[in-house]
């Protein structure tokens, strides 16, 4: 017997033993006696080898009630998250919950946050019984910093009219951490400049993996995360979904993406890439900026990624322009495009000492945040050092990832730190100013070697900590 003649013989044996040839026969011996043949032989052997699958039919009905099933559970998820969003303290849980908060606050001797400091026991006193007209209270603007003493600032606004009705709080703490003075500098104008007076930082691409240019907005007519209801949230969401997707220029046309119908491969895939947000860090679940997630929060994006724009992250918008190497004038000049086309259709929140209003009074005033990933080996040596020569010219030092992260790689996220009392073309050049500085100090600095100091730099403002973006 040949080595393929035993093969089959063991494969006969196998089906024998296994009841394959017994059931196959008895397929087959149904339908020879079928008076009618069946026009799809295969399914009718399918169906008496399987007395118990069910039809076609049956399947077809089967996937109709999963997904029936499947909405239903979105259904009743989204009234559980309704349910727990608009859950309120009572006006005596409020006020138990700020006189117990204020005391672990002042007695925590290690807590250096702004809040601490401005939040006297006279101003306590002043503010703690308010409302405004949204109902917003004391403990609405400072509950993340009374349960996180780590804070940098520790104080939010849960709409516009806090920044009036809770000035005497909210006042200090934005000359403080921008390091101006309200009544002498009051929020200019806004003021794009001429976007070709920046060149190319690194036209070699020697330094600057990536450059980032972004401003947060709020829109008139609705307060901020913590007072926003489940409706407005999705109103907003609609809003912006109409306006984007008008956009005419070429490199603003893109997708519009819901979170809450977004597929998780996709979802994943723009996480892992860094271009699309997770729910808050701990600092903004306690300010209440994460009710009703993932509810009305959207991404939209351009084909080639250069622009994105998120909707009810921190604040109603984030407006995006990035792209790879250091060609700040192009990535500025679709900013100011992208911002002027929304603009046209949507009113955004301004005051007149405080610039565009947002949910952090850290990015008050032109909320603009320009950036570069940055490779600087040798500065990048000793962080505090960098961190040191970085802030001489009003440039703020990040981890890769963020606020408080290390730098991957030797690279760093470098950003201006000013954004209120300027204009917006200001804040962007003295990022521009400053990451050429500081790429002239790498290339005269030698491995391990400190900076040389420069007298002439501009001296460190007294500025918090910015949260991440």
């Amino acid at each position: 017997m040949t080595s393929l003649e035993q093969k089959r013989e063991a494969f006969r044996k196998y089906l024998e033993s296994a009841g394959a040839i017994d059931c196959l026969s008895k397929a087959l011996i149904k339908l020879y006696q079928e008076q009618e043949k069946p026009d799809d032989a295969c399914k009718f052997i399918r169906q008496i080898m399987c007395e118990t699958c069910p039809t076609d039919e049956e399947v077809a009905t089967m996937i109709v009630d999963l997904e029936n099933a499947k909405q239903e559970i979105c259904c009743l998820k989204r009234e559980i998250i309704s349910y727990k969003g608009e859950l309120r303290r009572s006006d005596s849980e409020v006020a138990l919950a700020l006189e117990e908060g204020f005391a672990k606050l002042q007695e925590d001797e290690e807590c250096s946050s702004l809040l601490k400091k401005h939040l006297t026991q006279e101003v306590f006193d002043e503010l703690k019984q308010k409302k405004t007209t949204l109902k917003s209270t004391l403990l609405d603007c400072i509950q993340s910093g009374l349960e996180n003493h780590d804070s940098g600032v520790g104080i939010y606004a849960s709409d516009a009219e806090c920044y009036e009705l809770f000035a005497p709080l909210f006042n200090p703490i934005i000359e403080a951490y921008h390091g101006i003075n309200l009544e002498e500098a009051p929020h200019p104008s806004s003021d794009w400049g001429d976007a070709s007076t920046f060149e190319n930082l690194d036209p070699e691409n020697e330094f600057i993996i990536s450059t980032r240019v972004r401003c947060g907005r709020s829109i008139e007519g609705f307060p901020f995360n913590p007072r926003l209801k489940m409706a407005m949230y999705e109103e907003i969401m609609e809003r912006i979904k109409t306006v984007l997707t008008g956009l005419e220029e070429d490199d603003l046309k893109g997708e519009f993406h819901p979170l809450e119908t977004m597929s998780d491969e996709l979802k994943q895939q723009l996480i892992d890439d860094h271009y699309l947000f997770k729910e808050g860090d701990r600092f903004l679940q306690s300010g209440n900026a994460c009710r009703f997630w993932p509810i009305g929060r959207a991404i939209y994006y351009n084909e080639a990624m250069s622009f994105v724009v998120w909707v009810n992250e921190e604040d109603h918008l984030r407006i995006i322009s990035m792209e790879k190497g250091g060609d700040l004038g192009a990535i500025y000049q679709r900013l100011v495009h992208a911002v002027e086309a929304i603009g046209k259709d949507v009113a955004f929140s301004r005051h007149d000492r405080f610039g565009f209003l947002t949910f952090c009074p850290s990015n008050l005033g032109t909320t603009i945040r320009a950036s570069v990933h940055i490779k600087l080996p040798n500065l990048g040596s000793n962080r505090a050092k960098l961190e040191e020569e970085a802030a001489k010219f009003n440039l703020q030092v990040r981890g890769t990832r963020g606020e408080h992260t290390d730098s991957e790689g030797g690279v760093f996220d470098i950003s201006n730190k000013r954004r209120l009392g300027l204009t917006e073309f200001d804040a962007v050049s003295e990022m521009y100013n400053g990451i050429k500085q500081l790429i002239d100090l790498e290339k005269s600095t030698e491995p391990g070697e400190a900076p040389p100091a420069d007298d002439s730099a501009p001296a460190e403002d007294d500025s918090a900590e910015q949260p991440a973006e």
